[in-house]
């Protein structure tokens, strides 16, 4: 299970319970500012590219849910791209939408093929070691050059030293996941 989508996620926890993951959105994009004078904006792409998001018609823009319909999209060439939204009607519109974070919902995104996955999915699940023991709850996948990292919240927090961890998404490190847990070795959750 080494391949993924890199996405990132917006989760709104349930209140009926602690760690329930409900109404998963995935954010796909974030709006860094006008383009021009006639209403485009300039995107950071969270994903897979322009392809991937042009693949999308309309988007929750922030934690308003307010929607904005996709008119056109190309690449800035620089690793980002650059749109237009029927909403946005000139260059004072598109300004006032810097730093909105676009989201589609995870029922939204493609198929993944066999041993593919999406960040989003591990956000929210309960870790244990390999020897059975509940370590905490995934909160995070960074990337900082080498690998994909997990960051673990420990559960219960101690009374000292680092209240998280972080596991390297390698196969001798994270052992198996599924919907509701992930499995890790147990000489990675000591630290």
């Amino acid at each position: 299970m080494s391949f993924q989508k890199e996405v990132r996620c917006f989760d709104k926890l349930s209140t009926s319970g602690a760690g329930v993951l409900s109404d998963k959105s995935i954010e796909l994009a974030a709006i860094t500012g006008a383009h021009g004078v006639a209403g485009e904006v300039r995107l950071k792409l969270f994903g897979e590219g322009v392809e991937a998001l042009s693949q999308h018609k309309s988007f929750t823009a922030g934690k308003d849910g307010r929607v904005l319909t996709l008119k056109k999209i190309r690449s800035d060439n620089k690793g980002g791209a650059v749109a237009r939204f029927a909403e946005v009607s000139g260059r004072n519109d598109a300004e006032k939408l810097r730093g909105t974070v676009l989201m589609v919902s995870r029922e939204a995104l493609p198929d993944l093929a066999e041993g593919e996955f999406y960040h989003a999915d591990l956000l929210g699940l309960e870790a244990f070691t390999d020897a059975g023991d509940r370590v905490g709850t995934v909160v995070a996948v960074e990337n900082f050059g080498a690998t994909d990292v997990i960051e673990i919240v420990r559960e219960p927090p101690p009374e000292k030293g680092t209240k998280t961890f972080m596991v390297p998404l390698i196969d001798a490190a994270v052992i198996e996941w599924d919907t509701s847990r992930l499995v890790i070795a147990a000489d990675f959750s000591e630290g």
